[in-house]
């Protein structure tokens, strides 16, 4: 069957748009190694073992913590990683596009101090973005399932959408594929290929638009979850 020039030229878009990314970071956490460079704040326990990450607090209730990767990532990236959890209530997060608010390294000298306290990000001053997906740490986030984006400095809610994880006796520890996408202004959040939510970042009340940045994973006590196939790809 001989395909329409319509057709060929948007398949020739299409394998030249794939072909655009990047890849600029795998993690398969096949060794301890695999964590070299991570920055952790607050309290935490990261285990590597049979090609997957565990993290789980430092054992406290209030033991929360932020995990940082080293490197600083463009505007323009497609995260994913796989995400099982093991252990609930709590609460999983990720940020995105983190620097501080004058412009430099969330590591600069002169910044607050941070312990893995969420005032300490969404308030303070770094400027992201951060999604919550698994929020079972309060029952009210129990009783409705809802993943929140935000944007920091001044814990604006900017997009929500419904949470299909399961509960951990459900999920029987099976991993699900989260995808963030960060194309510039525009923002989409996906689980198993299922949209969340997408939200186009503007200079309004919430502040200059998010560019690059440096990228987390975030927990709450008691929640222990797992990650593999971590990758960050350039758009």
């Amino acid at each position: 069957m001989r395909l329409s020039s319509a057709v060929v030229a948007a398949t020739a878009i299409l394998v030249a748009s794939t072909q655009a990314e990047q890849l600029l970071y795998r993690n398969t956490f096949n060794g301890t190694d695999a964590l070299a460079g991570w920055v952790a704040e607050g309290p935490l326990n990261a285990t590597v073992s049979n090609n997957t990450l565990e993290l789980r607090g430092g054992g406290n209730l209030d033991d929360y913590f932020v995990y940082w990767l080293p490197e600083i990532f463009p505007e323009r990236i497609r995260i994913t990683w796989e995400f099982s959890p093991i252990q609930e209530p709590g609460l999983a997060m990720f940020f995105f596009g983190a620097t501080s608010v004058a412009g430099g390294s969330i590591f600069d000298k002169g910044l607050a101090a941070r312990n893995g306290s969420y005032p300490q990000y969404h308030s303070s001053d770094i400027r992201m973005l951060h999604a919550s997906y698994f929020r079972r740490r309060w029952p009210e986030e129990r009783a409705f399932h809802v993943a929140n984006l935000r944007k920091s400095p001044g814990f604006h809610l900017v997009a929500q959408g419904a949470d299909p994880l399961p509960p951990v006796v459900d999920a029987k520890g099976a991993f699900y594929k989260v995808e963030v996408v960060k194309d510039k202004r525009d923002v989409k959040f996906s689980v198993n290929g299922l949209l969340l939510f997408a939200w186009e970042d503007t200079k309004t009340d919430t502040g200059p638009v998010v560019r690059e940045g440096r990228i987390a994973f975030r927990q709450m006590q008691p929640l222990i979850a797992r990650y593999r196939n971590l990758e960050v790809w350039r758009l």
